[in-house]
């Protein structure tokens, strides 16, 4: 009878253990109506809050386009901020269900830390920012410079083998935050601020004097930004995949979040298996029929979010480059939604 008994007991709990490891990002996201989206601590055009605690930019915005899509509420988020050396901690230890946060994609990255990326939502590489009243021109003369550069972040190696290759020396000067950079930058404690070109841009436009800063010709890197999972989630991996898809594919067919529901009508089937009206892809997502419609709707199309937060008419004042369509000689292209 104990054998019985206890031979019961472990069948119990291996079920258990079964519902548990069946129980995935998804249903945890809907039962708590909330998304949980790992930011940066702020950064201006693409995470800040606002002087109501709100939040903003292009990575919230992807982060509101998750949640519109998982949940049919934009606004049902939680910023969970983060420094370059907590992102991926709070991201495994489950603090967070996606990250969203200007993060370079790499082999260790991906392999090492046990994430799973989903695609570029923001081609950049890194550079540098000195005062205007240094004289440089170059980064090639910044010989002996002292530089405020983020721990944890791939900028640390790259510096360093800049550096290195081009026969100079520097004085590293370690900060955690872009808001702590800034203050370095600006009191004078390094001659230079090297990070993403993007976030040189974004720090930039947040001082009183920004023409008397100068953002150097040198782009030292490839710096691929895009979101990230923890692995062993596959169908919550397809998810936030096909997010972003849908925000470039929408773009790409002229799906905007003023003409969506005129667009229901459209005699492109691609734009109607987008938009839920043909096919059962959100079904096959496990998420309702409208979500990509949900995201346009109430986000806007990849297009719309890039231009609203740091679009060439923000303080930010970044064009599109790289970041543009692959049908305007970009490098943003999203697999067919078929």
């Amino acid at each position: 009878m104990k054998a019985t008994i206890t031979n019961a007991l472990a069948l119990a709990l291996m079920l258990a253990l079964a519902s548990v490891a069946r129980a995935g990002t998804l249903e945890d996201v809907q039962a708590r109506g909330v998304l949980n989206c790992v930011v940066s601590v702020g950064i201006a055009g693409f995470a800040y809050p606002d002087d109501a605690g709100e939040w903003h930019g292009f990575d919230v915005d992807f982060c509101r386009a998750t949640a519109a899509a998982v949940l049919g509420d934009p606004k049902a988020i939680k910023a969970v901020t983060s420094t370059g050396k907590t992102r991926f901690t709070k991201l495994n230890a489950g603090e967070g269900d996606v990250l969203w946060r200007n993060t370079t994609i790499t082999f260790s990255r991906d392999v090492g830390v046990k994430l799973r990326f989903h695609g570029v939502n923001y081609y950049d590489g890194q550079g540098f920012m000195v005062p205007k009243a240094l004289g440089v021109s170059s980064a090639t003369e910044l010989d002996g410079a002292s530089v405020c550069i983020q721990t944890g972040t791939t900028t640390e190696l790259n510096l360093a083998d800049y550096f290195h290759s081009n026969g100079m020396k520097y004085e590293a000067v370690t900060i955690e935050t872009n808001d702590e950079a800034r203050q370095n930058y600006t009191a004078g404690r390094c001659d230079v601020y090297t990070t993403d070109a993007s976030g040189l841009a974004a720090t930039r436009s947040t001082f009183t004097d920004p023409d008397n800063h100068v953002i150097l010709p040198e782009i030292i890197s490839k710096e691929p930004l895009g979101p990230a999972t923890r692995h062993g989630d596959d169908q919550w991996s397809d998810i936030v995949t096909w997010v972003l898809n849908a925000t470039i594919t929408a773009e790409e067919k002229g799906v905007t979040s003023a003409n969506v529901d005129e667009m229901k009508s459209s005699k492109d089937p691609e734009v109607l298996r987008l938009l839920g009206v043909e096919g059962n892809q959100g079904e096959e997502l496990g998420l309702s029929v409208d979500w990509a419609y949900n995201i346009i709707k109430s986000v806007g199309n990849y297009g719309e979010i890039f231009e609203r937060n740091i679009g060439v008419n923000t303080p930010i004042g970044l064009a599109r480059g790289l970041n543009a369509l692959w049908t305007d000689g970009g490098l943003q292209y999203s697999p067919p939604f078929r």
